[in-house]
């Protein structure tokens, strides 16, 4: 557990390094999260950084247990007007070690998926910890939809990591560097030519 808080703060630390020179029009970018800007997505973070077990059930309670709306209560608390503070607001809580009830790797999913929702509309580059992205990929592949993870989207697949050791399913293959395959799994739309492969099509309309 403390080599992986390790690397969520670190994660935390680069996009908030990232975000200090977005320019103020462009915070309103959309993400890859449908729905959700660049904003968005941030004041989410900031609530799931605060979120400890006792207050995700309490929320999720007040939210009527429907995980989107308690995502989106949370993004309108966390949400300024003002970007800068709402950045501000996440760097408060960079070394936070408390979250909801879930397997450990959840936490490296939000880290990196939502760090590539934010900086992928906003062409930055980020090349994370290979270890991490694989572990949070193995994660997304075992763990249901409904739960927030892919494996259904996997039915008849088979992924294979051209940048790092992963190879998992049967079925059509797909390959792709591990960053896309984790973002596909995620649900979440990759670019163009970045996944391959019989599978590939299958996957990112999956």
């Amino acid at each position: 557990m403390r080599e992986l808080w390790s690397v969520v703060h670190a994660e935390r630390a680069a996009l908030i390094h990232d975000l200090r020179a977005v320019d103020r029009d462009r915070w309103a970018t959309p993400s890859l999260c449908t729905g959700w800007d660049i904003h968005d997505v941030l004041a989410h973070l900031v609530d799931d950084a605060k979120t400890t077990r006792t207050g995700f059930v309490r929320r999720l309670i007040i939210a009527g247990f429907d995980f989107d709306r308690a995502n989106n209560l949370g993004i309108m608390r966390e949400r300024t007007d003002d970007p800068a503070r709402t950045l501000a607001a996440f760097e408060a809580v960079r070394l936070r070690t408390t979250g909801a009830p879930a397997p450990a790797a959840t936490r490296l999913v939000e880290a990196i998926v939502h760090g590539e929702d934010i900086r992928r509309p906003l062409d930055i580059h980020r090349a994370y910890p290979a270890e991490a992205v694989i572990e949070a990929l193995q994660f997304q592949a075992r763990t249901s939809v409904t739960i927030g993870g892919g494996r259904e989207r996997l039915k008849g697949l088979r992924l294979h990591s051209t940048d790092a050791a992963f190879d998992v399913g049967s079925g059509q293959k797909v390959y792709g560097p591990a960053i896309a395959l984790l973002l596909a799994v995620s649900g979440r739309p990759v670019r163009p030519g970045e996944l391959t492969g019989p599978g590939a099509m299958a996957l990112m309309v999956a």
